[in-house]
């Protein structure tokens, strides 16, 4: 979320990385990011001038940004590729993504590079949070349903990340999240809740099962404090992704697949019903059951490509997204 320190705790995050004597990779994808506080092998900035895109297409800075993204998405196998040959030398390959949720969630170019990292590595998603404007229940609740709004539309595991734990003390949010009532105490002492505070309350009961989904933590990228917890949070998350997510994956395609070969058959089908070629249904039926084996045959490699499914070669060198 924009304005809960990202860019600060992605300088921390790299460097506990380097302190603990391993290696990360880091990827900008935010084209309108002025400064970064933090070194990163690949920059977005470096293949697309975001003052430029949004001069040329004549459009505003959210419009610039997803275009920008777009833009950079169709090179983005041309990324996959220097990760796979760093992949022996790295442990993590940490993205930073644009502080505004729906620019990245919701857009096509940002589904394409979740959907492509998902399917070739372990990969977990941190929403960071900024703590002390959480502490209005209102806020904290705005914020659950952004984190619930991507974990439903990733379908990845998520850790939750509470920033800024040196100027205000997370304890509050994970009281709120395992204590219906302690959360509708706060809603009814927040003054500034008023005629919302029916809506904040009703929300605050139907997200108590998501919360159980979810991994917190409470973290300072000023400090340093919680980052031990939040790798410990990782390591969890990796193995939720192995054991629930990647086969749920691999289910969806073949289903999929499944689904296409049976729309084929009924294809086929109705079309000899249609021909009524009588005793000729089951010669037809062969020429073109040969004829589709050899269409999968000549873009069998496509298909796994537009997939991009294939062993899990990053994984067995220990690197983590």
């Amino acid at each position: 979320m924009a304005g809960s320190g990202k860019s600060t705790f992605m300088q921390r995050l790299t460097a506990s990385i380097h302190a603990a004597k391993k290696t990360p990779y880091v990827v900008n994808l935010d084209p309108a990011v002025g400064k970064l506080p933090f070194g990163c092998n690949i920059d977005i900035q470096d293949v697309v001038n975001y003052k430029q895109v949004m001069k040329q297409y004549n459009l505003g800075p959210n419009g610039g940004i997803i275009t920008s993204l777009n833009l950079f998405t169709t090179k983005f196998d041309q990324v996959l590729d220097l990760i796979e040959k760093r992949s022996p030398e790295i442990d993590y390959v940490v993205f930073d993504t644009p502080g505004q949720i729906e620019i990245f969630t919701w857009s096509a170019s940002g589904q394409i590079i979740t959907d492509t990292l998902a399917t070739l590595h372990p990969t977990v998603l941190a929403y960071i949070i900024d703590t002390p404007r959480s502490a209005s229940p209102a806020t904290f609740i705005s914020n659950m349903m952004y984190a619930l709004s991507i974990l439903y539309k990733t379908k990845l595991p998520m850790i939750l990340v509470f920033n800024k734990c040196d100027v205000v003390d997370a304890s509050f949010a994970v009281e709120w999240m395992t204590d219906f009532e302690a959360f509708q105490r706060a809603v009814r002492e927040d003054e500034e809740s008023g005629y919302m505070g029916s809506l904040v309350g009703s929300m605050g009961l139907v997200l108590e099962e998501f919360y159980n989904a979810l991994k917190v933590v409470s973290v300072s990228s000023v400090t340093g404090a919680g980052m031990a917890d939040f790798f410990k949070a990782v390591d969890e998350a990796v193995e939720e992704y192995k054991t629930d997510y990647r086969p749920a994956m691999e289910k969806k395609l073949l289903d999929k697949r499944e689904a296409l070969k049976k729309n084929r058959e009924e294809n086929l089908t109705k079309l000899m019903r249609d021909m009524e070629v009588g005793g000729d249904v089951n010669a037809a039926r062969g020429a073109f059951g040969s004829a589709v084996a050899g269409e999968n045959e000549a873009g069998a490699s496509t298909a796994t490509e537009n997939d991009f499914y294939e062993d899990d070669g990053a994984g067995e060198s220990g690197s983590q997204f």
